[in-house]
């Protein structure tokens, strides 16, 4: 069943992102609404790649809870590892090293960045947006606000442990050397939204760049952030290496880190009241995801940096893991020109990415799309910029594998019928 010519599936999808944009305070309610939809037309009319009915709807969780259930530990995992980090007291002693003027400005943004390649992109926002509360005196220009979000999302762009869309490529069998040289680009846009941004707010609310007093580091804790990070690594490099059937059976990348993060609370205590709030977010991601897997996606348009290049401008307005999802399912993607282009692509308009989201509830002055636009007009400029950086110096890479199909296809009771 289409509607000028575009799968009902489609439609149902679109319609839910559009909720999730229009009702951002009732985020997860509008997406289970959404994936109910979509299972219930799916058992009804189309049946599901496993199958038809709910044996093909069985069938496909089966192919997909692995995925899933690494992505949550993950989520989980690593908004307490942001909070370890932002509690290490590094955050505090960072404005005593910004430079005086905008290139104090451009510099937190290039904090931000490198930040954003070892933090979730999510934290790696709130981070600078907390130091920039201190450091401009709780002025905050709206396309300085609009530029940490687009350093945010360049800074995890091209790292898999820095952005929940690369994570998601990273759990689903790409290695992370393949999203890497998306900095390259990144890079290119960071400069290019950066200066504007930095001289709008110089102009708007100077730097002054004065650390608390008694601000120090608790080596200890960050100790820990390093910990944490190893032990993901060193898993999936091991699992991938050694114990792929293992890694596509079993979430052994999640409960690594859980083990990690639970091992080093004989040093430092994480913020566990940050988990019911953090599970009510990675649950609305989840739905997301569980939502893009059901998409009959040999329908979408091949893959190709013409494509790739548009859904950089649809992550804009729709949240960018859904649209992740479908293109891991899919394949053939140049995945660190995806990756750039669904990550920084997302910072256009406030909503379009999940930093954007929570950078704007601390500035609710930023949820407006008319003034993200007018003075974050650097930012659509630099992602057309940072994207022609990387396709005349790297070209198109594509990668042929299809790690999440090939998941669905081995699952038990797969039916290609």
């Amino acid at each position: 069943m289409t509607v000028f010519g575009i799968p009902t599936e489609f439609i149902l999808f679109a319609v839910t992102l559009l909720g999730v944009a229009l009702f951002h305070h009732h985020t997860l309610p509008v997406a289970l609404s959404g994936l109910t939809a979509i299972i219930l037309y799916k058992l009804a009319f189309t049946g599901f790649h496993a199958g038809a009915g709910l044996a093909g709807l069985a069938g496909h969780m089966a192919g997909e809870w692995v995925i899933l259930t690494n992505l949550l530990g993950l989520l989980l995992g690593f908004a307490l590892l942001a909070r370890h980090f932002e509690d290490s007291g590094v955050p505090q002693i960072l404005p005593r090293y910004l430079p005086d003027g905008w290139l104090g400005g451009l510099a937190l943004l290039v904090v931000i960045f490198v930040l954003s390649s070892f933090l979730d992109n999510i934290a790696a926002a709130l981070i600078g947006g907390t130091i920039a509360l201190t450091v401009f005196q709780r002025k905050v220009h709206i396309g300085y606000l609009a530029a940490i979000v687009a350093a945010s999302n360049a800074g995890g762009s091209g790292s898999v442990v820095g952005d929940t869309t690369t994570t998601m490529m990273w759990i689903s069998g790409i290695a992370p050397i393949e999203v890497f040289h998306a900095y390259v680009a990144a890079g290119v846009a960071l400069v290019v939204c950066g200066i504007p941004a930095a001289i709008q707010q110089h102009r708007f609310s100077p730097i002054v760049c004065d650390a608390p007093a008694g601000a120090t580091i608790d080596w200890p804790r960050l100790g820990i952030v390093a910990w944490i990070l190893i032990a993901a690594v060193v898993t999936n490099i091991v699992m991938n290496l050694g114990f792929k059937e293992l890694a596509s059976a079993f979430p052994v990348l999640g409960i690594a880190v859980w083990v990690a993060i639970l091992l080093a609370t004989r040093i430092r205590q994480p913020e566990w009241s940050l988990l019911p709030e953090a599970l009510k977010g990675s649950l609305f991601l989840l739905t997301l995801v569980i939502c893009a897997s059901m998409m009959p996606v040999e329908r979408l348009p091949e893959a190709s940096w013409h494509s790739a290049l548009t859904l950089g401008f649809v992550s804009a307005v729709f949240d960018n893991i859904p649209l992740t999802a479908l293109a891991i399912k899919q394949g053939g993607f140049d995945w660190g020109m995806l990756a750039y282009a669904v990550g920084f692509g997302g910072s256009m308009i406030w909503f379009g990415s999940s930093a954007g989201v929570a950078l704007s509830n601390m500035y609710p002055e930023a949820k407006s799309v008319g003034a993200w636009l007018r003075h974050g007009w650097h930012v659509p400029l630099a992602y057309v910029i940072g994207f022609a950086a990387l396709m005349l110096t790297l070209g198109w890479q594509p990668h042929q594998a299809k790690p999440i199909t090939a998941a669905i296809e081995t699952a038990p009771h797969f039916n290609p019928q």
